[in-house]
């Protein structure tokens, strides 16, 4: 079991006030914002701080640290089953992914660029530690946030858990209200992060960033980037071929070689002998992973007046 005390760096007989002061300094001091490293740290103190600022919760975390079975023989094996059995089923985030677009080119697909991506993000509430004020347990569904509802009659009586209306699931209320966030528990604010994008990225994939969505139910959720994939500057993506739309006047349609752009630096082609457009041109391994090149030929005439 977590030591709570500690990682508050708090005496057992700490009071409200103590503790208060204790996590304002922990949580500036490993905020992901200012401390990328010390995420797992900023979430083990916020848990240690829900738990101790709160009477109902606090009483019963010291009441389970006398571990009846701690002194027991089967201690050990109780830990292991107990360990194995988080290993097979790793807990979920209680915090939704936060999902976001973000519009590539193909060139960019291609060489793997580096994006700054600005974002609005909701941080925890530093003056309420993201709990939106002072909480009470909720009297209509004693604490655990729904309540069972019957329907039916006789012997077709369905049963159903349903949101508790007086929480609206929460499972508390709120006393008072946190003047900073109105009993929110989060304030937005405009986030940046650099994502550096793997070679090929397409269209519809999905990137996850842990820890760097909107702070929910106590935690950060992940941040989700999905690629939007947008044709520009003559280039086109189709799987792992490259397209490049060239457009020539008719002085260019005379020329014995055409310079083509490319990621890798520019390329000179020969002219074709017959120019169709129905047909384009290909460059062998000259697309993405090896894929290949097509050059589609337009010709681009203006009549005189």
């Amino acid at each position: 079991m977590k030591d709570y005390h500690k990682i508050l760096e708090i005496e057992e007989n700490a009071t409200d006030d103590q503790i208060k002061k204790s996590y304002r300094a922990l949580s500036k001091k490993y905020h992901p914002d200012v401390n990328p490293e010390g995420t797992e740290k900023f979430k083990e103190i916020a848990e240690a701080y829900d738990v101790l600022s709160n009477k109902e919760k606090k009483e019963k975390y010291l009441n389970s640290k006398n571990n009846p079975f701690a002194d027991s023989p089967f201690a050990d094996m109780f830990s292991q089953m107990f360990n194995n059995q988080q290993r097979q089923q790793p807990k979920r985030k209680s915090a939704p992914d936060k999902i976001i677009k973000v519009q590539v080119s193909p060139f960019e697909s291609y060489i793997g660029v580096e994006k700054k991506i600005q974002y609005l993000k909701d941080n925890h509430c530093d003056t309420c530690a993201g709990k939106g004020g002072e909480q009470q347990s909720c009297n209509t569904c004693n604490g655990v946030g729904f309540q069972i509802k019957s329907f039916g009659t006789g012997f077709m009586v369905q049963q159903m858990r349903v949101a508790c209306p007086s929480c609206g699931g929460r499972g508390y209320t709120l006393v008072h209200r946190c003047f900073k966030c109105d009993g929110r528990g989060v304030k937005p604010v405009t986030h940046e992060v650099k994502v550096k994008l793997p070679v090929a990225v397409d269209n519809g994939q999905f990137l996850k960033l842990e820890n760097l969505g909107d702070f929910r139910n106590g935690e950060y959720g992940d941040l989700v980037v999905q690629i939007e994939l947008v044709n520009k500057d003559g280039f086109e993506k189709m799987n792992d071929d490259l397209i490049y739309n060239l457009y020539l006047d008719l002085e260019q349609l005379k020329q014995e070689k055409y310079v083509i752009p490319h990621p890798n630096g520019e390329l000179s082609i020969n002219a074709p002998k017959i120019f169709d457009t129905s047909r384009p041109l290909r460059l062998k391994n000259k697309g993405y992973n090896n894929g290949d090149m097509y050059i589609k030929l337009n010709v681009k005439f203006e009549r005189p007046s």
